[in-house]
């Protein structure tokens, strides 16, 4: 079983474009670990992690969601591969949203906080 858990904010508004003819959005989740060192001195890190919502998801992502907003994003990890232009292979791991919770702070939504998108609001693409 394969399941990824985020709760991040969006470091970008959400991008709906159509693919394979179906909706599809895309942005980018921040997630932060913070914690003390030996010397009790706060270290912090910060990784980035890219999004992808497909079918009504997809629709209620972008119309909803918007840069720097609090975000619960459940799902799974895929590597997708391709040959840029130049002939070099490239590869991306992204995220593939099946649920999405608004986790919301006042200003950044306007939905309450805590909407979710249930379950088989989406169907798995294969890429």
């Amino acid at each position: 079983m394969q399941k990824t858990q985020l709760i991040g904010n969006l470091g970008n508004d959400p991008e709906l474009r159509e693919a394979h003819g179906k909706p599809v959005c895309t942005f980018s989740v921040a997630t932060t670990e913070r914690w003390k060192d030996q010397q009790g001195d706060r270290q912090e890190k910060t990784e980035w992690h890219k999004v992808v919502a497909w079918d009504q998801l997809a629709k209620t992502c972008a119309h909803y969601l918007k840069r720097g907003a609090r975000v619960y994003i459940e799902g799974k990890n895929r590597t997708r591969k391709w040959t840029d232009q130049n002939g070099v292979e490239r590869y991306v791991t992204e995220i593939v949203a099946k649920e999405m919770e608004m986790l919301g702070t006042p200003g950044n939504s306007s939905t309450p906080p805590g909407y979710s998108v249930p379950p088989g609001h989406q169907d798995d693409v294969p890429f």
